[in-house]
């Protein structure tokens, strides 16, 4: 990455925007504080998990969710009582 003065980039911008356009990435500095940023356009807008798994924060799974099938249970199930026995005793999840 290279770092350039502004006066710099006006004198010789199309050398500048050359070199961004083949892929370099150029700071440009006003006062030796950093303002700017040259570079080559992304191609595509990258979802933010895509952006995630791209700087290595996060690996993406395998699940197609499409072919995801949801099935009923074959009882019925008190969320609030289940939330209240977890808050009671959160180490243990009790099944009834």
């Amino acid at each position: 990455m290279k770092a350039i003065n502004v006066t710099e980039l006006k004198t010789h911008l199309s050398k500048y925007l050359r070199l961004a356009s083949r892929g370099a990435r150029i700071i440009v500095k006003d006062r030796d504080e950093p303002i700017a940023q040259l570079g080559p356009l992304q191609t595509e807008a990258l979802s933010w998990r895509d952006r995630v798994a791209r700087e290595g924060r996060l690996r993406l799974g395998t699940q197609d969710w499409s072919k995801l099938e949801l099935s009923r249970l074959d009882r019925r199930v008190d969320i609030q009582a289940s939330l209240r026995a977890v808050r009671e005793d959160p180490s243990e999840v009790h099944r009834r």
